[in-house]
């Protein structure tokens, strides 16, 4: 599916319709440029799955885990690539069978990741207009 959002509240009805499709297990990557609402899409999804932690970008720290109606771990890969990620112990997080992983940059731990992964590809247009495409998974509604 391929839709073009324009504004933050298309994009979080559309972080809602997701996030009601999620389960224990998941693992969503998050494919865009620097700016393109990543960490935005992934924090509707979470506050819509109950987390009342601050949610922010996990860049630095590479792994932000949350608390709601599951368990979430928030990658970051911009700066790490799949050895230093498994020297880590990031591999055995990311095959947690039950915590939903969402994976910014998931393109530098490619071989981590499994083949049933939802992909969403996120695309800046202009100002708070995106083209998001969601692979993987069928949204209802």
């Amino acid at each position: 599916m391929k839709t073009k959002v324009k504004n933050l509240t298309e994009t979080k009805r559309l972080a809602i319709k997701l996030a009601k499709e999620l389960k224990a297990g998941d693992v969503v990557l998050l494919n865009g440029d620097l700016g393109a609402g990543k960490t935005t899409f992934v924090r509707y999804i979470l506050r819509y799955l109950k987390v009342k932690a601050v949610i922010n970008s996990p860049t630095f720290a590479i792994l932000k885990t949350y608390y709601g109606k599951f368990v979430f771990h928030h990658f970051d890969f911009y700066r790490i690539n799949t050895d230093e990620a498994i020297e880590a112990g990031f591999d055995e997080v990311l095959s947690n069978p039950t915590a939903i992983k969402f994976v910014e940059w998931g393109q530098n731990v490619q071989p981590l990741l499994p083949d049933n992964a939802i992909k969403i590809n996120m695309k800046f247009i202009a100002d708070k207009t995106r083209e998001i495409e969601i692979k993987n998974i069928k949204l209802k509604g």
